[in-house]
């Protein structure tokens, strides 16, 4: 492609700063919403579902609130909502199902959420980025103002819309620390978006990989599937994601010389994590790490990633790890020969 600036997957992903302050300035204009739903702590559980990046990025949002909360939240593909409901959550809880879908017209939310309207002691809401849209019409949403895309491969709508709902459930919990935390993060993630732009765009011309492995832990194993996903669905690579230690349990026999191992390191099990990542350089990986801050225990890494906030939470921090990711997919696909904007087989959303 010509000019890599002409795309409009570039353009949304470099855009997502821009699209994280709209969804918190109308975060602020639906606090009746937060009140009603997820700041309500007369739910039981509180469980997120959605389909692809919609259900990764809901694991981020089920540890969140979580973490931030005390209470009970859990995060489920829509389609085991509507096929396998009593296999997935137990019916006699007071629930709030909360539907997350981009488009908010994604079947599988759509059914699941009307599978359970007659369900008593169900609550239903969600967050999506059109406020038009079939779900929107269906329940109450947040609504991410700026995270509509044209590509078809999320980058801005998911890291908007994972800010928009972690920042309700901080205003909800009234955790001012937290929502302190955001707006640090809001308010450096243009530079930082510019700055992985570049350190990407670099590490991608100079490295050629067979495999790439993602490894994540916490509101952050989400992200490593979805960052997965990404250099699936652009460059259609084989690629896997894993619990960062439980990756050490038989899938590490697929490491050898020719892997990338990126690494979205927690500072909670800091420690842990990186004794995984040195592991998997000594068998011949290439190693990778976005971390809040480099260190002398990072030294041996082949790249490290600093996002800053070192005093922040491992979920306040939490977009900060998807530029790199969303970059890493873009700049491979161009060094492939392929279109982002067209990735093969795909559509915005799945039909049933």
């Amino acid at each position: 492609m010509s000019n890599h600036l002409d795309t409009h997957t570039y353009r949304e992903i470099s855009d997502q700063a821009a699209a994280l302050q709209a969804s918190w300035d109308q975060l602020h204009n639906q606090k009746d919403w937060v009140d009603q739903y997820i700041g309500n702590d007369q739910f039981e559980e509180v469980v997120f579902i959605g389909s692809g990046s919609s259900w990764y990025q809901a694991m981020t949002m089920a540890a969140t609130y979580r973490k931030w909360t005390g209470r009970s939240a859990a995060a489920h593909p829509s389609s085991d909502l509507f096929l396998l409901r009593e296999q997935t959550v137990t019916l006699s809880k007071k629930v709030l199902l909360v539907g997350v879908s981009r488009s908010g017209e994604s079947h599988e939310v759509i059914l699941a959420l009307d599978s359970v309207k007659d369900l008593t002691h169900w609550t239903t809401c969600g967050i999506t980025c059109h406020p038009n849209s079939k779900m929107a019409q269906m329940t109450p949403c947040l609504v991410s103002p700026l995270g509509a895309e044209k590509s078809t491969v999320m980058t801005k709508s998911l890291s908007s819309m994972t800010f928009m709902m972690q920042a309700a459930i901080a205003l909800g919990a009234g955790r001012t620390k937290e929502l302190s935390e955001l707006e640090g993060v809001l308010q450096s993630s243009s530079a930082f978006v510019t700055m992985a732009d570049d350190t990407t765009s670099a590490w991608v011309k100079s490295n050629q990989f067979d495999k790439t492995i993602y490894l994540g832990m916490g509101a952050l194993y989400g992200l490593a599937l979805e960052a997965c996903l990404k250099l699936k669905e652009m460059t259609y690579t084989w690629t896997e994601a894993y619990g960062t230690l439980e990756f050490r349990h038989g899938p590490k026999s697929i490491v050898e010389p020719g892997t990338q191992i990126v690494l979205l390191l927690s500072e909670s099990a800091r420690a842990y994590e990186l004794k995984v990542a040195q592991e998997m350089k000594a068998y011949g990986a290439k190693v990778v790490i976005v971390t809040a801050q480099a260190g002398a225990d990072t030294a041996f890494a082949d790249k490290v990633i600093e996002l800053g906030h070192v005093d922040a939470s491992d979920e306040a921090r939490a977009v900060l790890y998807l530029p790199f990711v969303q970059y890493n997919g873009y700049y491979t696909a161009l060094k492939r020969g392929l279109n982002p904007d067209d990735p093969r087989n795909l559509t915005q959303f799945v039909s049933i």
